[in-house]
């Protein structure tokens, strides 16, 4: 018997970011006095402690204090802005360094000193943010059930509640229906108010101890695209010099010998030269079957002018081993396409793949999905060969690896001993 997933409703997930908030919001004051006590507290006894030299070691117990701090507020962090966790790669001694040399680790690492900034400034915002927080759960809950309580409150002869104040009676109608509003709209707004609160603590969590790093991790990861890129085109253009220089240059160069023998035969021996003819017209058309099969590391003119699904049947087409093709039609209408460098990506993986199947693979059948996703473009090549594919540089996926790494993608390959074999690309749209 299988097991229908409930889906979550709308006011179930309403609820759970309310508590995620709420919990975020209360239990960051009693972090933010302890973060803000341990930062005053270490700072002073540094600089009482500097002039005899042990403040140092002071001074780099409290950085590296706060960074535990710092990292357990990175881990409450995704709950809140729905990011995933980022931590900053740290300056690590150096093995064999002296006592020294690891004191000073931390206090030449930037990100140790935005982490010691963040306890500091915690407090001043932790401190509203809770007391807000308090403050319109306590008039959610009290004003929406001052019904059930109002009767059990006294009330002297000359105390005067707010309805009368405003001018709404001074009956207990008059007095329940004002309280029961107030609490009502506080009820409405919690979850608002909460959220808000919640960001607003959050924001300055995240651009003092995850902006920094994930600024550093994009530049890393276009840096690596960029790298990826330079070699995928390397590559290519490495393989493609290669295969003209050892196929069609030779032929062209072998048919004109041929023709220029013909035309020394011409007048002595017309049979001859006849027959050297024939084989010039089949050297040209081997040339000319070996340039399209080159023109396939180029992105073709189908691709361009029909769209992905068109280029992709051609491709399959043309494969050695017998190949099933899932693609999605709406690629190829002028609504549905794919931006040309990611359709160009796209061709050139699956184009790849199956050139690798046919070379290595052994496979007597090949499967080729290409299924666009929310923001991503899944593309699976799988195929019933002898298996052992691996991303080793010098072997086919080497190639395709580069190329998705480029593009921002990432690659998996399956492929145990014996088979079958898996690649599975994701680009993102």
């Amino acid at each position: 018997m299988t097991a229908v997933p409930v889906p979550s409703s709308p006011a179930r997930g309403l609820l759970r970011q309310l508590a995620r908030d709420t919990g975020y919001v209360l239990f960051s004051l009693p972090l933010a006095v302890v973060g803000f006590v341990l930062a005053v507290a270490g700072i002073s006894l540094t600089a009482g402690l500097l002039v005899t030299t042990l403040g140092l070691p002071v001074l780099a117990g409290v950085l590296y204090a706060a960074r535990g701090l710092a990292d357990l507020e990175r881990l409450r962090l995704p709950g809140v802005l729905g990011r995933p966790r980022v931590r900053p790669v740290y300056r690590t001694p150096e093995r064999g360094a002296g006592f020294w040399r690891r004191v000073f680790t931390p206090m030449r690492d930037p990100q140790s000193w935005l982490d010691l900034l963040h306890a500091f400034l915690r407090l001043l915002v932790a401190l509203p943010t809770f007391v807000l927080m308090l403050v319109w759960w306590a008039l959610a809950l009290t004003g929406t059930l001052y019904g059930v309580y109002d009767g059990a409150i006294p009330r002297g002869p000359d105390d005067q509640d707010l309805s009368e104040l405003l001018g709404m009676g001074d009956g207990t109608g008059a007095r329940i229906a004002l309280n029961t509003a107030i609490g009502l709209f506080a009820l409405f707004t919690l979850p608002l108010v909460a959220r808000a609160l919640a960001r607003v603590q959050a924001a300055l969590a995240y651009s003092l101890l995850t902006g920094v790093a994930e600024m550093r991790q994009r530049i890393t990861t276009l840096e690596e695209q960029k790298r990826a890129a330079a070699s995928a085109e390397a590559s290519a253009l490495r393989r493609l010099e290669r295969d003209i220089h050892d196929g069609p240059q030779q032929r062209l160069v072998r048919l004109a010998m041929d023709l220029g023998r013909a035309r020394q035969q011409l007048a002595a021996d017309p049979e001859a030269a006849r027959r050297t003819l024939d084989e010039a017209v089949a050297q040209t058309r081997e040339t000319l079957d070996e340039l399209r099969a080159l023109s396939r590391g180029i992105a073709p003119p189908i691709l361009v002018d029909r769209g992905l699904p068109s280029a992709l049947a051609a491709l399959a087409a043309r494969a050695l081993v017998p190949t099933e093709l899932v693609v999605d039609d709406e690629l190829g209408r002028a609504g549905g396409r794919l931006d040309p460098g990611l359709e160009s990506t796209a061709y050139f993986v699956v184009a790849e793949a199956l050139t690798n199947v046919a070379k290595h693979s052994r496979a007597g059948a090949c499967r080729v999905e290409v299924t666009p996703k929310v923001g991503r473009l899944e593309i699976t090549v799988a195929d019933d060969g002898i298996g052992g594919a691996h991303l080793a540089k010098g072997h086919g996926l080497s190639g395709i690896a580069d190329r998705v790494r480029a593009a921002g993608g990432t690659l998996e390959v399956t492929s145990p001993a014996g088979g079958p074999t898996r690649v599975h690309a994701e680009l993102p749209r």
